[in-house]
């Protein structure tokens, strides 16, 4: 995602998020008439051509978060793509092991069950971890060493991983929809809860 980009939440008509979108996949699904319904405020204008019958300009004033219709409503979630990304913002960038914060360049994955003794690199089985712990574990197993969890590493359902992947970004209208559907084991924080979004006019 574009880092000075500000994206549109879509969801299907049963109010589950979807994906994100850029104003202009949002401006196509308008025109097509995929939009059924709409929260949040209006954080782009669209300016349109002149209608020379009507002699007034076309504008689509476009909300943080739209619900379609289509064929695309149910994309498969179930287990969302692991990153290192969108792993240390599932962790809010905190060592699991010593409760430290740290930067995203300072943070490792680590595996709980190491890949040598057979460990998966799935989301159940990875946290983050700061460089000094994670050579500290090397490959051994946790109960035989002086280490435990801060927390136990949990699979994001879709939308935390929403929250995740777009958390420099996010408005907060799209955090509150969002967190509403969080599962109770959800560390995600956002970083711009205090964010207000004046109305861009891309033309």
């Amino acid at each position: 995602m574009g880092a000075s980009v500000v994206y549109i939440l879509r969801l299907n008509t049963a109010g589950q998020p979807v994906e994100w979108l850029t104003w202009q996949e949002t401006v196509c699904l308008y025109s097509r008439e995929l939009v059924r319904w709409s929260l949040g405020d209006v954080i782009y204008r669209i300016h349109g051509g002149y209608n020379r019958w009507l002699e007034d300009r076309t504008i689509i004033e476009l909300p943080s978060i739209v619900a379609c219709g289509g064929k695309r409503l149910f994309p498969c979630r179930n287990n969302p793509a692991l990153t290192n990304y969108s792993l240390f913002e599932r962790d809010n960038h905190q060592c699991m092991y010593c409760g430290h914060f740290y930067k995203r360049r300072e943070l490792t994955r680590d595996h709980i069950l190491p890949k040598s003794r057979g460990g998966a690199d799935d989301w159940m089985n990875v946290v983050a971890a700061c460089r000094r712990c994670n050579q500290f574990k090397g490959d051994k197993l946790l109960e035989n060493i002086d280490m435990s969890l801060i927390a136990l590493p949990y699979r994001p359902n879709a939308a935390e991983y929403l929250a995740l992947v777009n958390s420099q970004r996010i408005l907060p209208d799209q955090a509150d929809y969002l967190s509403t559907q969080f599962s109770k084991n959800c560390r995600w924080k956002s970083r711009n809860r205090n964010q207000t979004m004046g109305i861009l006019q891309p033309h």
